[in-house]
């Protein structure tokens, strides 16, 4: 074999390795959604902003809840367990929970980053627990009828199903960054 057949050999192989390099690269972005470009823009934030940006998420869609259920004529008024009366709950209180529990939970995602060494797992673990007994204040709610328990407990649980995940994967990306 001659240098010169070799030099061409080298050179269709690069030609071969670069052309299944760009189609690997295209079959990547024909696969990329928006919604996986926006969890990739979602996993670059700061814990914090991207705490927000679920707490905003979830105050709209449970502000929308609220509203639905009143709409539906949900008796909407509900008492603290051992309360002696019942007091109104609007949809402003569904979205002002969704940002107080957000920001809690946005606090332990940031101690969790911190000292954690899988912290999304963590995490998760976490906020389901907490989630799970969270559902024991509206389920025994005093002086609330059985549909607006029901209502408050799936309210819980659409934050959850909104709030949990976007800060899972955001802590998931900064042990993949941290690790590369």
């Amino acid at each position: 074999m001659t240098a010169a057949t070799s030099h061409s050999d080298a050179r269709h192989t690069d030609a071969r390795d670069a052309s299944a390099r760009d189609a690997s690269a295209r079959d990547a972005s024909a696969r990329r959604t928006p919604a996986t470009r926006a969890a990739a823009r979602l996993a670059a934030l700061p814990i914090p902003v991207a705490g927000a940006a679920a707490a905003l998420a979830a105050a709209v869609v449970l502000y929308g809840y609220g509203a639905l259920a009143r709409a539906l004529s949900v008796p909407m008024r509900a008492g603290e367990p051992g309360a002696s009366h019942a007091q109104a709950i609007t949809p402003v209180s569904f979205a002002i929970g969704a940002i107080f529990c957000t920001v809690l939970g946005t606090i332990l995602a940031m101690i969790l980053a911190a000292r954690a060494a899988g912290p999304a797992r963590a995490f998760l673990r976490t906020t389901l627990v907490l989630v799970a007994v969270s559902l024991a204040f509206p389920l025994g709610a005093g002086h609330t009828a059985v549909a607006t328990r029901l209502t408050l407990a799936l309210g819980h649980l659409i934050a959850a199903a909104i709030v949990i995940p976007l800060i899972t994967l955001r802590l998931a990306r900064a042990r993949e960054r941290r690790h590369a």
